[in-house]
């Protein structure tokens, strides 16, 4: 191992020494900014390997005040134990450090306050973005962000103050409302209404996917029942109680179910279970998010699996451009086919 001696801090300038490199391409290395130099990951990783030989730390503060950036990258989730968000998180961690980026994740449980708390600890430690996921009220995030000089860009839900990435959500709704109803009539040989569980009209997407279940039922000359639009939250304990109070027997015969999320999901099988409408007897279903856990809990149950890879492949094609011209990019979903149980 090759060393200079300890009489003194190492430096770049001893780096650029050791490894017959430039300065600056040492520093471009050091601060995750080498593929933008075009310098190669051979190199990189050499230079990374002496400078932790040689004990030498970057100085963060200094680097900061020099570049102005911080290569900190905020992101706010609205929930940790959902597959989706939480693949979310993960593959933005993943891009976020491969781009010599850190990324900061914080889970504000949908309440407003805590977003915008979120949100003032981030601009604190000088992050040089936030992305706001599901957030309640983006825009009231991107006002404070951009008061603090900071972009903002909003993910699944849309705001108007900044970028939006979201999934094409009328368009995927439609779609499952469709293939639902198909498996309906198939099993009672004629159509009829499905009941949409989940939600809050207040949201953007539920806005679009409830257009876009309503929009199919049109098209085969059919009207949802006002009752049978449960739209009152997420909360799967919340889904419990609107089904059972809205279909108190449990000799009900339900065509079908369109649940608006994989946590609205819960409750639906929970008093599906309680009333042995379960296997066979299980209400032709679709559901507005994907787990692949699905195929264990019954038939006719068709996802909708939102695209996280190309919705982040957006986010970051903005980061690293800085161009915030743009206002919303929908990303299609896809449909997931049922897994058919045979008795």
């Amino acid at each position: 191992m090759t060393r200079v001696e300890k009489t003194k801090k190492t430096t770049i300038y001893d780096l650029a020494e050791l490894t017959g490199v430039s300065a600056s391409a040492v520093s471009a290395i050091l601060n995750g900014n080498w593929k933008k130099r075009r310098i190669s990951a051979g190199l990189a990783e050499k230079v990374t390997r002496i400078a932790e030989e040689q004990g030498y730390a970057i100085n963060r503060q200094a680097s900061l005040l020099r570049s102005k950036k911080s290569n900190v990258i905020g992101m706010i989730v609205p929930k940790y134990d959902n597959r989706y968000f939480g693949s979310i998180a993960e593959k933005f961690e993943e891009m976020a450090r491969a781009r010599g980026l850190l990324p900061i994740i914080t889970c504000t449980r949908r309440q407003p306050e805590l977003e915008l708390d979120a949100a003032r600890a981030m601009l604190s430690w000088q992050v040089d973005w936030v992305i706001a996921t599901g957030a309640t009220h983006p825009d009231k995030i991107a006002e404070l962000c951009h008061q603090a000089g900071v972009p903002t860009l909003n993910l699944d839900l849309p705001g108007t103050l900044a970028p939006s990435i979201i999934s094409d959500n009328y368009g995927g709704a439609k779609m499952l409302t469709e293939r639902i109803l198909a498996s309906s009539f198939k099993r009672f040989g004629s159509l009829a209404p499905l009941t949409f569980v989940g939600g809050r009209r207040s949201d953007n997407n539920t806005a679009e996917r409830l257009r876009g279940f309503l929009d199919a039922h049109q098209a085969h000359g059919l009207t949802v029942p006002e009752p049978q639009l449960l739209v009152t939250g997420y909360s799967s304990s919340r889904v419990e109680e609107q089904l059972r109070a809205t279909f108190p027997s449990p000799s009900t015969t339900l065509k079908g179910l369109f649940v608006n999320s994989t946590i609205s999901l819960e409750g639906v099988v929970r008093w599906l279970a309680q009333n042995g409408q379960t296997g066979l007897n299980q209400p032709p279903m679709g559901c507005f998010d994907w787990d692949p856990f699905v195929s264990l809990l019954g038939h006719d149950i068709d996802m909708v699996r939102q695209d996280v890879s190309a919705m982040l492949e957006k986010v970051f094609e903005i980061l690293d451009s800085g161009d915030t011209s743009v206002r919303r990019i929908e990303i299609p979903p896809e449909l997931i086919g049922s897994q058919s149980v045979t008795g």
